[in-house]
């Protein structure tokens, strides 16, 4: 019969490709895991790797039981995840990913909530693009998101935390400067700096902007939302930014602000979380203090300085 600890050293290479890395990811040493994996090989009479000079590749065989042993050790974190749940709401390890136009804005008013809310809770971040942290949500490697909705799959549960409306970044004293509320077709000649691909808010930026017909866009480059807001303030174009990013970039004083007219431009920001997990009420809990620093966000913007 094959070990858990077996399962999950072959896991590791599976999703790795190589024993060194695997090894390392397991804190044990590559001849230990190695013995490991030629031990489950034994006990299921199958071949499970191919050993390359550059690392490994899974056989046809050990595509199935790579993909059977993920479900395995899936069930067994949700199981040690449902034992939890007879303790103190929110304790224990959770690990939370963040998509990088999220994390820089919404974790400085959250964590320390969660810190002096939740000390018994060991929240750990993990900062990736949406398709990433999607990945290791459906592996069991992250217990939640918080992102960008929607997000769609049978297996996946989905709580919708609020709207993040967009406002148009520009140079200060550029000419949009003078209205107060942009409408859409005014930034039609304008250069548009966007994120580089694989980040959602840059396709959400950019299909309202191809929405409008916007001829000049940029999405070369900037992997972070401070990067381009730098660019903007060096008078190489404009950009939309989602409202939670203004106390963080908008205190720049090289650029201006813009709401658009209504119905503005927004995004919707969730958590989602494996439809399996057993820890629904504690993601619940979650949502509400993310709700919570958020508003409490928006409370201080909208304060009169």
């Amino acid at each position: 019969m094959p070990t858990i600890k077996q399962l999950r050293y072959f896991d590791a290479v599976a999703r790795q490709g190589h024993f060194g890395q695997a090894a390392l990811s397991c804190s044990v040493s590559q001849p230990a895991l190695s013995m490991q994996i030629q031990d489950l090989e034994a006990e299921l009479g199958v071949v499970l790797l191919e050993r390359l000079s550059t690392g490994a590749r899974l056989t046809e065989a050990g595509q199935d039981v790579a993909r059977r042993a993920a479900e395995i050790l899936v069930d067994l974190r949700d199981l040690g995840d449902a034992a939890r749940q007879h303790r103190a709401p929110l304790s224990g390890p959770l690990s939370l990913g963040v998509i990088p136009s999220v994390a820089p804005y919404m974790l400085p008013p959250l964590l320390p909530r969660v810190r002096r809310d939740f000390a018994d809770l060991e929240l750990r971040i993990r900062e990736s693009q949406t398709e990433h942290i999607l990945a290791e949500l459906r592996d069991g490697t992250l217990d939640a998101l918080l992102l960008a909705l929607p997000i769609e799959g049978r297996e996946i549960e989905v709580l919708p935390l609020f709207d993040d409306p967009f406002v148009l970044a520009t140079p200060a004293g550029h000419p949009l400067s003078h209205h107060v509320r942009v409408d859409p077709d005014l930034i039609g000649r304008e250069r548009i700096l966007l994120l580089e691909e694989g980040h959602c808010f840059r396709e959400q930026a950019l299909s309202f902007c191809q929405l409008r017909q916007v001829g000049d866009i940029d999405t070369f480059g900037a992997s972070t939302l401070a990067t381009v807001v730098q660019m903007v303030a060096n008078g190489m174009g404009v950009t939309l930014l989602p409202e939670m990013a203004i106390p963080v970039e908008g205190r720049n004083p090289a650029i201006a602000l813009h709401r658009f007219e209504a119905p503005e431009p927004h995004r919707e920001i969730g958590l989602v979380w494996r439809r399996t997990s057993p820890r629904r009420s504690d993601f619940e809990a979650l949502g509400a203090m993310i709700r919570s620093a958020r508003d409490e966000g928006i409370s201080a913007l909208l304060a009169p300085s």
